[in-house]
């Protein structure tokens, strides 16, 4: 029998692959869940400028979209880099009322990735950092990030995660958001987004829950 249920479809602008490999795999774990209210189609499309994405589209086609990246480093270059991309996403509502929605990682993506199987909640000094936890909860020996982020190592760590996993790791995050707020970390706001300027922090969990959520799958 034809599938009857109804199809939501999100939209992201994300930084790298492994952002864009992650959201398509979440895709299919959600619509292979016999549990789920509705399907999923989830459109991610690499693109670190905001602006770029959102003066090639409308809103009629693309009301809502998510922007996915990370903050890097307090480094002026990075600060610069991440407060420039929110301004862009601010100019989308502006001009275009594309409603633009950041899910951040401070420092980076492999933070997301570390909480579907750890706590992370210590502060870490450069993002390279990551490597070793990535190792002990994927069982490999990558030899750095990059090597990590190759093709076929990055959706050999996927295989290994479920969507169990992926609520775990909605779990953490909400932890260490709750943690920050207790210990009063330093809360940023730029251009109506907020962000904490120390890691760990991020806000990528929320993009991921209301998905899981909508389709009832959490």
């Amino acid at each position: 029998m034809p599938d009857m249920r109804e199809t939501l479809k999100y939209t992201f602008t994300v930084e790298g692959e492994t952002e864009q490999w992650y959201l398509l795999w979440l895709r299919d774990q959600i619509n292979a869940c016999p549990d789920r209210d509705k399907n999923i189609s989830i459109v991610p499309k690499v693109q670190q400028s905001p602006a770029k994405f959102y003066k090639s589209t409308s809103r009629k086609v693309t009301p809502v979209v998510t922007h996915i990246c990370d903050v890097e480093s307090n480094e002026p270059v990075h600060a610069s880099k991440f407060q420039t991309i929110l301004s862009e996403m601010k100019d989308a509502q502006t001009n275009k009322r594309i409603d633009y929605h950041l899910g951040y990682s401070n420092f980076s993506f492999e933070l997301w990735m570390v909480l579907h199987k750890k706590d992370c909640n210590g502060p870490l000094s450069h993002r390279s950092q990551y490597l070793l936890p990535i190792n002990q909860i994927f069982g490999e020996n990558f030899e750095d990030l990059d090597h990590y982020k190759a093709h076929d190592a990055f959706h050999r760590c996927l295989a290994k995660l479920t969507l169990d996993d992926v609520k775990a790791a909605i779990r953490r995050a909400e932890t260490i958001t709750r943690n920050n707020e207790r210990d009063g970390k330093t809360l940023l706001q730029h251009k109506g987004y907020k962000y904490y300027r120390d890691n760990p922090a991020l806000s990528i969990n929320e993009a991921v829950k209301q998905m899981l959520a909508e389709c009832g799958v959490l």
